[in-house]
C-alpha cells in the first residue's frame, strides 16, 4: 500500500478517532463530575451523609469499572441502537464509550475532592454557606487542578477504549488497523497507526499537564 493510499485512510481514522474521544469526554465529564461529588457528599461523615445511597452508587460505579471494556460495549449494543438507532459507527461509539468511562472518571472526582481541606468547608458552612454554594466556591475550585489531572487520564484511557471500538464497527484508527493492517497483512499502515496513536496521547497529556501547572501557579497566587 502506497502512502497516497494511505493518507486519506489514516486522516479519516484520526477525524473519527477525534470525533468520538471529544463527544464522549464530554459526556463522561458531564456524568461523572456530579456522581464522584455524590460519592463524597453521601460517605460517612460527608455534607449529606446517607450510607444506603452511597453504598448503591459505589457498587454501581464499581461494577462499572470492573467490566472489560469490550463486553460491556458488547452488552450495551441493544441500549446504543435504542440511543443513537444504530450500533455501527463513530457517533454510536461515544454511547459505550462514555459509559464505560463515567465510573473511572466518577472515582477520580471523589479522590480530587477528597483532597480538599475540610477547614475551608467548615469555613464556608459557619458563615451560612448551603451545600450548593460549597460545593461551587469551595470543592470544586480547591479541587480543580485534581480534576483536570483526571479529565487528562481519562481522555487517554478513551483513546485506547476508541482504538478497541474500532474492532466492532465503531471506525476511528481502531478500524482502520484492524481492515487494512491486520486483516491485509499491511505491516506498515498498522505501525503508522499505533504512532498516531501515541502521538495523540501524548498531545493529550502535554496540554493536560500544562494545564496542570497554570492552575497550581494560579492557586499559589491567589
Amino acid at each position: 500500500m502506497t502512502w497516497s493510499e494511505m493518507q486519506p485512510l489514516l486522516s479519516q481514522g484520526t477525524v473519527d478517532t477525534l470525533y468520538m474521544v471529544l463527544w464522549s469526554t464530554v459526556v463522561t465529564v458531564a456524568g461523572g463530575l456530579p456522581l464522584g461529588v455524590l460519592l463524597v457528599l453521601t460517605d460517612k461523615g460527608g455534607l449529606l451523609q446517607n450510607t444506603p445511597v452511597n453504598k448503591v452508587v459505589g457498587v454501581i460505579v464499581n461494577i462499572g469499572r470492573s467490566l472489560p471494556f469490550i463486553i460491556l460495549l458488547i452488552a450495551l449494543i441493544p441500549f446504543t441502537t435504542l440511543v443513537v438507532g444504530t450500533f455501527i459507527g463513530p457517533t454510536a461509539m461515544i454511547v459505550p464509550l462514555a459509559v464505560g468511562a463515567i465510573p473511572f472518571f466518577a472515582r477520580l472526582v471523589e479522590t480530587a475532592i477528597r483532597e480538599v481541606d475540610h477547614g475551608l468547608v467548615e469555613a464556608v458552612q459557619s458563615m451560612g454557606g448551603s451545600i450548593p454554594t460549597i460545593v461551587r466556591k469551595v470543592l470544586l475550585p480547591q479541587a480543580l487542578p485534581s480534576l483536570v489531572s483526571g479529565v487528562t487520564t481519562t481522555v487517554i484511557v478513551l483513546v485506547g477504549y476508541s482504538a478497541m471500538a474500532g474492532a466492532v464497527g465503531g471506525e476511528g484508527l481502531g478500524s482502520k488497523a484492524v481492515t487494512y493492517g491486520f486483516q491485509r497483512f499491511e505491516t506498515q499502515f498498522m505501525l503508522i497507526t499505533v504512532v498516531i496513536l501515541i502521538a495523540l496521547v501524548t498531545v493529550v497529556q502535554l496540554i493536560g499537564d500544562g494545564a496542570v501547572r497554570l492552575l497550581a501557579r494560579r492557586g499559589r497566587t491567589a
